[in-house]
């Protein structure tokens, strides 16, 4: 018993002709025919009777093609779900990022993703750079954002996008009246840093100490959002990623544009050791996007 001579049937249950039911299925009659014969030797008993040409179904058949209707809905549904994954409005991602991309950007672009994607799922974890590289490689994520410089891209992780790091001041600060903040504008001031083992805080102090420039620090945080807060709250200034600044809600600070420019690079990685869901590449391509729109050209780099 095959699919298709079921389906033949249920087509002519439901059209009462050969011709239209052959119409219908995009075969001739004569395949239609066949496949009727077929089924019945199958099953082992009539399901028509032939009056005058025409297809009358037996008691037999009747009873059949009750189940042969529950079992083709169900044959229905995995060919919509089938058709809905190829065109990417269905499936599962497991997102891992840092959470300078986690905390800010990367909700606003999947809720942004999903308002075309009813029966798509995406479910995010925050965790270091390092964490995020260790999911990938383990296969406990389908596609991790990290703080990572990609200089080679490859089948499966590339640069994301770079962009430029912007100077966090406390509203009211003698420096918000400047329209770019350079590094010997914070000279003497209370900053507010990354931890050392953190890349960006590496390149912030070469920076400084490269221009002669000394700070006071006083706290640090990993955590880009954190790290607005103490500025809001009045711990000092800072220098932090431009998505960190995109996502930061708090109105008690004023971001503005940092000279030299530093930059941080945000690789996109996906699991080396199997295929990635058509969903994932999309999914990324979204990000991308979405980030360009809202960031816009001035924090981008180059």
């Amino acid at each position: 018993m095959k699919i298709r001579q079921l389906e033949a049937f249920r087509a002519v249950m439901l059209y009462q002709t050969v011709t239209l039911a052959s119409e219908m299925l995009h075969i001739s009659q004569p395949a239609t025919t066949r496949l009727l014969s077929d089924l019945e030797r199958s099953v082992g008993f009539q399901l028509f009777d032939r009056v005058k040409g025409r297809l009358h179904p037996t008691v037999e058949g009747q009873a059949l093609f009750e189940e042969v209707q529950r079992s083709l809905a169900g044959v229905d549904r995995i060919s919509r779900a089938a058709d809905d994954i190829r065109n990417l409005r269905r499936g599962t991602l497991q997102v891992a990022g840092a959470p300078s991309i986690a905390l800010s950007l990367l909700p606003h672009a999947i809720a942004d993703f999903l308002k075309s994607k009813p029966d798509s799922h995406v479910s995010l974890a925050a965790h270091s750079s390092r964490t995020v590289v260790d999911m990938v490689m383990g296969q406990r994520c389908d596609v991790g954002f990290a703080v990572l410089s990609m200089n080679h891209t490859s089948a499966h992780g590339e640069r994301l996008m770079s962009t430029r790091m912007v100077c966090a001041l406390p509203a009211g600060h003698r420096l918000c009246a400047l329209e770019t903040v350079t590094a010997t504008d914070l000279s003497g001031e209370r900053f507010v840093a990354h931890p050392r083992s953190v890349t960006s805080r590496l390149q912030i102090d070469a920076l400084l100490a490269a221009h002669g420039v000394e700070v006071n620090v006083q706290m640090e945080s990993q955590v880009g959002h954190a790290i607005c807060s103490f500025v809001e709250g009045g711990a000092g200034v800072a220098v932090v990623d431009a998505i960190s600044a995109w996502g930061y809600r708090g109105t008690g600070v004023v971001f503005k544009r940092f000279e030299p420019a530093l930059v941080t690079d945000f690789a996109v990685l996906t699991p080396a050791q199997r295929p990635a869901p058509l969903l994932s590449k999309s999914f990324i391509s979204h990000v991308r996007e979405f980030a360009l729109a809202q960031l816009g050209p001035s924090v981008m780099w180059p």
